[in-house]
């Protein structure tokens, strides 16, 4: 009986967790093709077991419930299980955001807390 209560508390916190998922699940194809349309793009490398992922979370679903962000696209790169990608976008930590506007890199931000750094560092991509 531990077990399960234990079992149904993981997938609870699981459920929880991807809820809060700061952007899209990140495709090599889909980002490409935005990439390529122009789109203006924020990739940002995460861990689940991050305490920096999380906090830099906060504020990019802030932005991406704000209007002034509605032509841009967020991806969520998995440190742990895309492992490929993390390695094509050079990501050497997770907590890693990156910026892409008319088909190329403006800047990136690693293992970055403050709010205001944040949301200043995400207004790059208006």
């Amino acid at each position: 009986m531990q077990f399960i209560k234990q079992f149904f508390a993981l997938l609870f916190l699981l459920v929880v967790n991807h809820s809060q998922a700061a952007g899209k699940f990140y495709t090599q194809q889909e980002f490409d093709a935005l990439l390529a349309e122009g789109k203006t793009l924020v990739v940002h490398i995460h861990a689940d077991w991050c305490g920096t992922c999380k906090a830099q979370d906060v504020q990019i679903n802030a932005a991406m419930n704000s209007p002034d962000f509605k032509d841009v696209v967020f991806f969520e790169v998995d440190y742990d299980s895309q492992r490929k990608h993390v390695k094509f976008f050079n990501g050497k930590l997770q907590s890693t955001i990156i910026i892409f506007k008319a088909g190329k890199e403006i800047d990136r931000i690693i293992a970055e807390r403050d709010a205001g750094e944040l949301q200043a560092f995400l207004k790059k991509s208006l």
